[in-house]
């Protein structure tokens, strides 16, 4: 695996921008942030022989980090909102990111499909925590009128944060580099910055090419626009939700609606299963596995007086139980069978999978809420509720322990109500220093961990 053998970080400060609100996240705050819960992710410093007693020596350091950089990442995340690319088209993008990586002494691997990129720094055999991104945009129209950097793309736009997730991930690896280059890592990072998060399979492209071997923990974040920046959303278990698509065709010999009784009636058989599947298919699981099926497409015959030959439905099938969501292809296969039998027309399914749930790791979970009392303070973490979105880092996690927090980028105090994948989504930027400050803050505390002697126990509760 490729690592950090570079030289330490050039300057590259420059003025303020005025027209950029920086995070109020700074020194003062750092004085009076401690960690009250000592539990798997008390950090007991930076340096590899750190006193314990030390746990705020990372502030400071972040603190002039981002003096020097936060306008540059500011300006970063701005010109990949002004220039978004679509899922597996990101070669811009994948450029830039690779272009400020080697500038540092790294040494970014290219995925093989031209796009998306991971990039080690640290010790080749450390423990190793991943941080993740995702690179993509969605096929939106920008509807942002009063901002310098509305995309340049007709059609395009950064409308559910990825931007921002690139650019914490971005300056959160270039602190880690900093720090490997001054020999005060305690192991190993993996920056994974993925392409194709909303078409999806970007996740499975990554693992493919080896991203995730030798992982031993993940982390990422993701905006969003209901929490206010500054606070960090936390939930152990299932965060977002399996989502799949399904196509079900049911054909029969058509005939006169007149004579219903001579042919198989083909439109009442199809409003059958659009009925009765998915009614059938909740009663076949725990309730608490919120396992959906809702159709967003019916279409079958042309005219009033004729029974159709074929009938289509469309829909999603959404899960927040990894076992229901595996469980849940054949249950509706044999269930289709027996409504369409009863009606002696011919059914199929098509089922297409999509990302399974999202299901956070208790400790992971725990290292995050450490982390952001150490960097936001004792109230910068939050419960937050699960949601039946989609979000293929439950891919990652399928494989290895780690966690999705969300990250608020509301701004203090403000009416306004952007929502995900709208035209009009923003945020406020002052969120990107403090993903980064989280970020960093979770990374090491997990690296802490991980190279703790086994036989230390654990203590800490997971957040509920």
């Amino acid at each position: 695996m490729p690592r950090h053998d570079g030289p330490a970080e050039p300057d590259e400060g420059s003025g303020p921008d005025p027209t950029i609100r920086r995070a109020p996240w700074g020194p003062a705050l750092a004085q009076g942030a401690h960690m009250t819960h000592p539990g798997p992710g008390v950090m007991p410093g930076l340096a590899p022989h750190a006193a314990p007693e030390a746990p705020a020596a990372l502030e400071p350091q972040l603190d002039v980090f981002l003096a020097r950089h936060e306008d540059e990442l500011i300006g970063f995340r701005r010109d990949l909102h002004m220039h978004p690319e679509l899922g597996f088209a990101e070669h811009r993008t994948t450029a830039r990111i690779a272009e400020r990586l080697r500038a540092v002494g790294l040494h970014p691997v290219i995925l093989p499909g031209g796009t998306g990129l991971f990039c080690d720094i640290g010790p080749e055999d450390g423990y190793t925590v991943a941080l993740r991104a995702d690179i993509d945009a969605l096929p939106l129209q920008d509807e942002k009128e009063d901002v310098p950097y509305r995309s340049t793309v007709p059609g395009v736009a950064h409308a559910c944060g990825h931007d921002v997730h690139t650019t914490m991930v971005l300056g959160a690896g270039l602190f880690f580099a900093q720090q490997a280059a001054a020999g005060l890592l305690p192991g190993r990072v993996r920056l994974l910055f993925q392409p194709a998060e909303e078409t999806p399979g970007g996740a499975l492209d990554v693992m493919a090419a080896g991203g995730i071997v030798g992982v031993d923990r993940a982390f990422a974040l993701h905006c969003d626009p209901r929490i206010e920046v500054g606070q960090l959303g936390l939930r152990t278990g299932a965060i977002t939700a399996a989502c799949d698509k399904v196509y079900v065709k049911v054909k029969g010999p058509g005939g006169h609606t007149a004579r219903p009784h001579l042919t198989a009636d083909l439109v009442y058989a199809l409003a059958k299963i659009v009925t009765e599947l998915p009614a059938a298919l909740s009663r076949r699981v725990d309730p608490r596995s919120s396992l959906s099926l809702v159709w967003g497409r019916v279409s079958a015959g042309s005219v009033a007086n004729a029974i159709p030959d074929d009938g289509i439905a469309e829909g999603t099938v959404r899960c927040l139980d990894d076992e229901a969501w595996h469980r849940a292809p054949e249950m509706m296969k044999s269930l289709l069978a027996s409504v369409a039998a009863a009606y002696d027309v011919e059914a199929s399914l098509e089922y297409a999978r999509g990302v399974p749930p999202t299901v956070n790791e208790a400790t992971s979970v725990q290292m995050f809420r450490d982390a952001a009392a150490l960097v936001l303070g004792e109230e910068g973490a939050v419960p937050t509720p699960q949601s039946l979105g989609g979000e293929d880092f439950g891919w990652y996690l399928e494989s290895i322990p780690g966690a999705l927090a969300r990250l608020g980028v509301k701004r203090p105090g403000s009416a306004d109500d952007y929502d995900l994948h709208r035209g009009d989504f923003d945020v406020d930027e002052a969120c990107i220093a403090v993903g980064v400050r989280v970020l960093t803050a979770t990374a090491l505390t997990a690296l802490w961990d991980g190279n703790r002697p086994a036989a230390e126990p654990v203590e800490g509760a997971p957040l509920a």
